[in-house]
């Protein structure tokens, strides 16, 4: 269907091609998986299918890209919309209409198709996508995961031949990626349409994946392509799920892609494994944050209801729940940005919705959503020594934060020409950077690789451990191998009520939509594959590959 010919894609201010001699064909009916580092040129490669890049981008391209045999490497992306759908990182940056009924309809009123048809084509994809009850809603009043749903709707709505999309569960709960994903592949399969996905969260798209095409696989050549059937190409490579990383850890061959094919192996492992580690329980302390009977509305709709938290000193705690159910709400509640509506917050003893923008600064560090909204300055240089001065580190601080998260940026780099992962890494050290005595975190890991969110993992339970600085951690993600990693304790939220609250190893037992893949293999007391690692090997203290 679509053919990719030694494509070679270069900035002026790169002192290596962001692609280097790409060939890649996409066949009818195929879902293909887009993996690589943070901020190697996934989204690059993304946007030259659709036509975006370098029309959009800059930079000098050449090779061809071919369409059903016909080049249209010279076409626009407005010519290509016919047969090829985009979905972006961002899908606030892509909406064009006010409600999510008439953002499904606006694609197909471009080309023009009979009002009879896109009525019935809006109510299969409400359907298909699970978001019938938000057809009358403001898009602006979305979750991020309502907002990327919308958004992969809008595509689907206009039958293209060849979706292209960026990341497209980043924001959605295990469940609702779950659906998505169920979605895209009944496309492939039912309709003939191809798939074209990148994707940092391997564990969820992998089982559904035709064939894996990992960019900057070889480190002599960042730019280019190693493509191949899933296992044989994660045998080696440098990212990989936590599924994989266990069985090469185990020694499995072939390396299972799905948890069914895991616990088919798993009792010879489990005859080598001592007992399950035991968690240490945090000791109880008194609060940094303290709140009861939260209640917060928008309008005169109730977003949280009747919450009870406590976020101790030392303490990670994990915030989880299904898109919608008051995550963010709630981090902007204790940022001091929404105003309880009864009930009572304190942060650091104080009401935060009282205090003035620089008290809440100096109490309250919030990585939010879209990370880009803290980024102001002309290069990531001036972003990180505007970051050490304000929180009066040392010159280096925030960027040697960053080099952790992800290494390698340019530091004379606009921080809008990064990856969204390389944005996000920056935003994160740029609030690290300040060790704030409560820090927020709200999706941190979008567009970060495994080794990236590791090296976060590191950070945050390194901040929290700090002697003396009484720091309390909450992080709300739909990463559920991340909060294995990095917290200590769980929140879920449903419907804006707390509905379970635990130490984690406890609360991911109780669900298995937020169990991580260690624990659905191997059982309760396991949750990642460091913990089996060491372990198997205790003498040499041998970390997971």
């Amino acid at each position: 269907m679509m053919e990719l010919r030694d494509l070679r894609l270069v900035y002026d201010d790169r002192a290596h091609p962001v692609l280097d001699g790409v060939d890649l064909t996409i066949e009818s009916g195929e879902l293909i998986v887009l993996a690589g580092p943070t901020g190697v040129g996934k989204s690059s490669l993304l946007g030259v299918v659709a036509g975006l890049v370098p029309a959009f981008t800059g930079g000098t391209l050449t090779g061809d890209v071919l369409l059903d045999g016909t080049s249209v490497i010279d076409l626009p992306s407005r010519e290509r919309a016919h047969s090829v759908g985009f979905v972006g990182q961002n899908p606030p940056a892509w909406f064009v209409t006010d409600t999510v009924e008439e953002e499904l309809a606006f694609g197909m009123e471009q080309l023009g198709l009979a009002p009879a048809t896109m009525r019935l084509r809006v109510e299969e994809t409400l359907d298909l996508l699970g978001i019938a009850d938000l057809r009358h809603r403001d898009l602006r009043t979305l979750s991020g995961g309502q907002q990327q749903r919308v958004a992969i709707g809008s595509v689907l709505t206009t039958h293209p031949r060849l979706l292209v999309l960026d990341e497209p569960t980043s924001a959605l709960d295990p469940t609702a990626a779950e659906d998505v994903l169920a979605t895209l592949t009944r496309l492939v399969h039912d309709l003939d349409v191809s798939v074209l996905l990148a994707e940092h969260r391997l564990e969820r798209v992998v089982p559904f994946a035709d064939r894996l095409c990992v960019l900057g696989a070889d480190a002599d050549r960042p730019g280019s392509v190693r493509i191949g059937a899933p296992a044989e190409v994660l045998r080696d490579a440098p990212t990989a799920p936590p599924l994989v990383e266990l069985g090469r850890l185990a020694g499995w061959d072939p390396l299972p892609l799905a948890v069914r094919d895991a616990r088919r192996r798993v009792p010879a492992l489990l005859e080598r494994l001592p007992a399950a580690p035991v968690r240490p329980v945090p000791a109880a302390t008194e609060p940094v944050v303290d709140v009861r009977r939260l209640v917060v509305s928008h309008g005169r709709t109730p977003v949280l209801r009747e919450v009870d938290l406590s976020l101790r000193p030392g303490v990670v705690t994990a915030l989880m729940g299904r898109n919608g159910a008051g995550k963010s709400t709630l981090l902007w509640t204790l940022q001091g940005r929404h105003a309880a509506a009864s009930g009572t917050v304190r942060v650091a003893g104080a009401d935060p919705a009282q205090l003035r923008a620089e008290q809440r600064r100096a109490t309250t560090g919030l990585v939010p959503q879209s990370p880009a909204d803290l980024l102001y300055l002309e290069t990531v240089a001036e972003e990180c020594a505007a970051a050490d001065s304000a929180a009066h580190a040392a010159a280096g601080t925030c960027a040697g934060l960053l080099e952790r998260l992800a290494p390698g940026i340019d530091p004379e780099q606009h921080p809008r020409d990064l990856s969204e992962g390389q944005r996000l890494a920056l935003a994160v050290a740029i609030v690290l950077t300040a060790r704030p005595p409560v820090l927020l975190l709200d999706e941190p890991t979008r567009g970060l690789d495994y080794p990236a969110k590791h090296a976060l993992a590191d950070v945050v339970r390194e901040l929290a451990a700090e002697p003396g600085a009484q720091r309390a951690v909450l992080v709300a993600t739909h990463d559920v191998e991340f909060v294995a990693q990095v917290a200590d304790e769980l929140v879920v939220l449903a419907d804006g009520e707390v509905v379970s609250y635990g130490p984690v190893a406890e609360t991911v037992a109780e669900s298995p939509a937020f169990a991580p893949q260690v624990a659905k293999v191997l059982g309760h007391g396991w949750l990642t594959v460091a913990e089996v690692a060491a372990a198997l090997h205790p003498a040499t203290g041998q970390e997971a590959p």
